[in-house]
């Protein structure tokens, strides 16, 4: 069985694995002392990464550990994947990867393992958890998300830094979408990759996603363009909608032709997340991890050759992680696009 979660409901099954964060933790400890190690940040490179599902599934006090790195400014803990072998000079990609809310860094990193791609594509990618109870990300939250980015490209150097991301599932996408603009990350973000986070360009929810309830602010995404450049990709599962929109306001920003389906991606092994159990079972918010088919339509002739592009995954939700050979095909679309604002 695989790791469940949602937006919601995982908030009341962590709180309860509370007190093995500690022992998760000191494991930690021992098997990255035992592990080939490369230091980066006071964090020790481990392959497999630590806190990851397997194909036996998602253990609990996994699910529940706080993260590998700390903040040097808060002591908030978050994780942190970087390619074992790193050395000084070294070209990275960098993804500041958001959970949704009432999750955490350790199922997001599960959800949308580009940890598992760490070494092929030279990636390091940064998974912080929301500071309140709730697990719902806040303006409170910024300053720590700069300390993280600010830790990372301290560490690795901005020219070292081929393209900077922002990743963001549900909340977490919407979070992106709010703090991309700012002063902080306008100047340095390249791109942002929203994981069923809402759309630039609303595409209106699927009624059953919120199990009858209004949905929350900012579902489905917005009809405002964000004042500042960036690649955007949106990804989204089809159930979880009732359709995409065949025009995109960013794509209109800049100039780009009508939407191409380019081609089909097509999983043969499950994701690594299952959907929140929910009775009767919710297919808009989310079932078992399983393989799968996504659909991978682009935006051409962007100017400046800017990446626009619409991903769905055709019978999924919410909640599924997403599957490997879709992981891969992002991370790809991430290092062919434009970049360069950090060098």
């Amino acid at each position: 069985m695989r790791g469940r979660n949602g937006d919601e409901g995982m908030g009341i099954w962590m709180t309860r694995l509370a007190p093995v964060v500690a022992a998760v933790a000191a494991l930690f400890g021992g098997a990255a002392a035992a592990a080939p190690a490369t230091p980066f940040a006071g964090v020790a490179c481990q392959t497999p990464p630590p806190a990851f599902c397997t194909e036996k599934g998602c253990p609990p006090d996994l699910m529940a550990a706080p993260g590998n790195a700390v903040d040097p400014k808060t002591g908030r803990r978050f994780f942190l994947d970087f390619p074992c072998g790193l050395k000084r000079g070294d070209k990275v990609i960098f993804i500041l990867s958001l959970h949704g809310a009432t999750s955490a860094g350790a199922w997001q990193r599960n959800y949308f393992r580009a940890a598992a791609l760490k070494d092929k594509y030279r990636l390091v990618i940064a998974s912080p958890t929301a500071g309140n109870a709730q697990r719902i990300w806040s303006a409170a939250d910024d300053a720590h998300l700069q300390n993280v980015a600010d830790m990372v490209i301290g560490e690795l150097g901005a020219r070292n830094i081929k393209a900077f991301w922002l990743a963001g599932h549900s909340q977490g996408g919407l979070t992106a979408n709010r703090v991309i603009c700012n002063d902080y990350f306008k100047g340095r973000v390249d791109g942002l990759l929203s994981l069923s986070g809402g759309r630039i360009g609303r595409a209106a929810p699927a009624p059953a996603l919120f199990d009858g309830r209004p949905p929350p602010t900012g579902a489905g995404g917005s009809n405002e363009t964000p004042a500042c450049d960036f690649n955007y990709i949106f990804e989204t599962g089809d159930r979880e909608m009732v359709a995409l929109p065949e025009v995109s306001p960013w794509a209109e920003k800049y100039g780009c032709g009508p939407r191409v389906r380019q081609r089909e991606v097509k999983d043969t092994k499950p994701g690594f997340i299952t959907g929140e159990r929910k009775t009767p079972p919710n297919p808009a918010y989310g079932l078992d991890a399983r393989p799968g088919v996504a659909q991978v339509m682009v935006y051409p002739k962007c100017n400046g050759g800017k990446l626009v592009a619409d991903v769905v995954r055709l019978e999924k939700g919410h909640t599924e992680g997403l599957e490997p050979a879709i992981t891969e095909t992002l991370i790809q679309m991430i290092a062919a696009a434009p970049s360069g604002k950090l060098r």
